[in-house]
């Protein structure tokens, strides 16, 4: 499972550098002028996850694989996207396909870089891009009211019961509110991800700071979070300053490490973003170690163990016959498989068992 996250915002809002910084090169081409991305760069990062090594440094692995995030860093959005204005819909098509929005706005004061609109405010830029991407879902539900409404004439009792959430997540648009929907079932919810409306996929709110706010980026977390709130039903706020990120990228990792302390943050941007996008998405990690590699595999929240054996490879879900399984501070104790077996804390689990965040798992499966 490779998580993906959509970053958007304004032109000159700090996205390509971003992108930039994330992937550690300059993948992407950051000016001083609108729609410098033409294409939608897509780049694989790591997570940054200590339990690796750790594990790495028992077992000894040929290599280690950690998870992965997809980041897309997606054109500029202007006033109008949605009906073609800048690069337009071209582009809004491209953040239907992620799993959640980074929108990246501007906190940051520079004479030497235009903003689009003329002033520097971060709720009215995040107030802009919202606008565009309902106005976009406005014009998608009433596509697949069509649809729907043909099939419920049909007799089909789920095309009926889509067309009622078509018309609930309409109204709430039409009154320019993001969609809540945390009011729905998990059946409804199941429902409405089949729409694939931009407006109700989670959101992460990432204002880019100057360098010198970063350690007192709580004072802009407070400042804007109460707009925020207005505008979603939950959406965390997550401070990064692009400039810092792409100075990092040009580190080893102890050198990271003194110049994060030097700033006064405990960690770097893209840390606290794939930790936020995991905690919204409802993701976790488990890992395999053995001597080929120690690995990260990513799953959701609640998947029992077949789940889990299927994120390696189908077969392993369809054979499942059983799931060792120890909890990584157990392992790390124990000094092993070996010692934790030997200590009775690695336990075999059945098909019912469910995934915890940080179990170390080896799967018994016969196809």
């Amino acid at each position: 499972m490779s998580l993906q996250i959509g970053i958007v915002g304004l032109p000159n809002a700090g996205k390509s550098t971003l992108f930039n910084a994330l992937l550690g090169q300059q993948a992407a081409a950051a000016q001083n002028f609108p729609f410098t991305t033409i294409d939608p760069n897509i780049g694989v990062v790591d997570v940054p996850d200590e339990r690796l090594q750790q594990l790495a440094d028992l077992v000894h692995p040929e290599k280690i694989v950690p998870a992965a995030v997809q980041f897309v860093d997606i054109a500029g959005i202007v006033k109008g996207a949605s009906q073609g204005e800048g690069l337009g819909n071209k582009f809004l098509a491209n953040i239907r396909e992620v799993d959640a929005i980074a929108v990246v706005v501007r906190a940051f004061e520079d004479p030497n870089i235009i903003h689009v609109n003329g002033i520097v405010d971060p709720i009215d830029d995040l107030r802009v891009v919202l606008a565009e991407l309902m106005l976009a879902d406005l014009e998608s539900i009433e596509r697949q009211l069509t649809t729907y409404a043909g099939r419920a004439r049909s007799g089909d009792k789920e095309a009926g019961e889509q067309l009622r959430l078509l018309e609930l997540l309409k109204n709430d648009l039409a009154a320019e509110r993001i969609p809540n929907l945390t009011s729905l079932s998990t059946e409804e919810q199941a429902l409405v991800r089949r729409f694939n409306l931009l407006t109700t996929k989670p959101f992460i709110v990432v204002p880019n700071v100057a360098e010198t706010e970063l350690a007192t980026a709580q004072t802009v977390i407070d400042k804007i979070q109460p707009s925020v709130d207005q505008l979603f039903s939950q959406t965390t706020v997550v401070p990064i300053s692009a400039k810092i990120e792409a100075e990092l990228g040009e580190l080893d990792h102890a050198e990271q490490q003194a110049y994060l302390q030097e700033l006064g943050v405990n960690d770097s941007g893209l840390t606290r973003l794939i930790q936020t996008a995991f905690k919204t998405l409802g993701l976790q990690t488990y890992f395999t170690a053995g001597p080929q590699e120690v690995r990260a595999w990513t799953i959701h929240q609640g998947d029992t163990a077949p789940k889990a054996a299927g994120v390696i490879h189908g077969d392993f879900e369809r054979g499942f016959i059983a799931a060792e399984t120890v909890t990584f501070a157990d392992f790390v104790s124990a000094g092993g498989w070996t010692e934790a077996k030997a200590k009775g804390i690695a336990r075999t689990e059945g098909k019912s068992y469910v995934v915890h965040d940080g179990d170390v798992m080896l799967f018994r499966f016969n196809v």
